[in-house]
């Protein structure tokens, strides 16, 4: 199992950086690779992509030594392990709700000691039944991440005791969708968003978790100050609007859209 670049870069102390794609094509995947970010964010919870589409997108990623994080649709338990077993590096559950949920999840996506998820390891992230039993399931456990999405004010009196629980590697703060759920849509710098962003950083770093959390470039330093050490920035569907919306700017002069 190929260990994970976002892990070793934060156990070392270091920033981990993330950006998303929309779209299903792995091509996008590889030009991100390219680039040279840690992880590309993939998605199941908005995107209509399949099964086939995601596997290819991580093997994308794997062609240039980034890490895949899937966001996965809330289901059953093999909707939370089908991305491992494609080989992602890690997965998100989004809308963490209750300390009861997270222990179910680590339940399903952590193998013993930590939980029951179950085994098979006929998969790539099995080498196909060619990894040993107890070095697969160890190496899952320390190479492969989860992480909860906080983007509601229900598990936020919870939230010590989530970032407690063994088995959640990181908690991700969801800005927009938590500004929406307390009745300021799309007011991320609303003070209650901004104290619940910086209370999810405090309970992870007493708890010793990762935090993560969406950035702009101007706004990591402020949030590594935080204490966040997993940023996402960017996405693919802003970088191509914006682009193509320029170029649409600087051609308006020759008529084009008249």
């Amino acid at each position: 199992m190929y260990p994970s670049r976002v892990l070793r870069k934060l156990r070392a102390g270091k920033p981990a950086f993330c950006t998303k794609t929309n779209l299903a094509d792995p091509r996008v995947v590889e030009i991100m690779g390219m680039t040279g970010y840690d992880c590309a964010w993939l998605c199941m919870e908005h995107v209509p992509g399949d099964w086939l589409t995601i596997e290819s997108q991580i093997r994308a990623a794997k062609v240039y030594g980034m890490d895949s994080l899937v966001r996965i649709a809330k289901g059953s338990y093999s909707d939370y392990i089908r991305p491992f077993e494609a080989d992602a590096t890690g997965i998100m559950v989004p809308h963490l709700m209750s300390a009861d949920e997270a222990r179910d999840i680590v339940r399903m996506t952590k193998f013993h000691p930590l939980g029951r998820r179950p085994v098979d390891g006929g998969n790539i992230d099995g080498g196909y039944c060619t990894t040993p039993f107890t070095d697969y399931i160890a190496q899952a456990n320390q190479e492969r991440f989860v992480i909860c999405q906080i983007e509601d004010p229900e598990p936020m009196d919870q939230l010590d005791e989530i970032a407690a629980i063994e088995g959640i590697d990181m908690l991700f703060f969801g800005p927009g969708d938590y500004s929406h759920a307390i009745g300021h849509p799309g007011d991320c710098d609303h003070p209650d968003v901004v104290a619940a962003r910086k209370a999810v950083a405090a309970a992870c770093q007493k708890h010793g978790r990762f935090a993560g959390t969406v950035a702009g470039v101007s706004t990591v330093p402020a949030l590594l100050e935080e204490g966040y050490q997993f940023l996402n920035v960017g996405a693919d569907v802003l970088h191509l609007t914006k682009a193509w919306q320029a170029d649409f700017e600087a051609l308006r002069p020759y008529g084009i859209g008249d």
